[in-house]
């Protein structure tokens, strides 16, 4: 069973955060190629990346951790979160872009 698989089989809350982050980020050729250049980036160590709805923090070069951040009466929400491996979270977005017609 390969990686992905096991980590989408581990937990359905999980596997509905990743399908959100992937449906609400990965809809256009721009958003798929400033993701994974700010994922693969070995100059940007720790950091975040703001998209539509989820902010991606790199926690450092290998682990993330996906969130929406919503505004709520003037303060943030955060209202759930998971953290990623990058081999995961590459192996996601690509299956996810393949299947959507992003990239070849």
């Amino acid at each position: 069973m390969d990686i992905l698989q096991k980590f989408l089989d581990s937990e359905l809350g999980e596997r509905k955060i990743l399908n959100n982050f992937l449906m609400s980020e990965i809809n256009s050729i721009e958003f798929y190629k400033c993701i994974m250049d700010f994922i693969d980036s070995f100059e940007i160590r720790k950091g975040e990346f703001e998209g539509n709805e989820f902010i991606i923090m790199k926690m450092d070069r290998e682990n993330f951790i996906l969130y929406p951040e919503r505004d709520y009466r003037g303060s943030i929400e955060i209202p759930y979160s998971l953290a990623i491996y990058k081999n995961v979270l590459k192996e996601a977005i690509n299956t996810y872009a393949k299947q959507q017609n992003i990239i070849p």
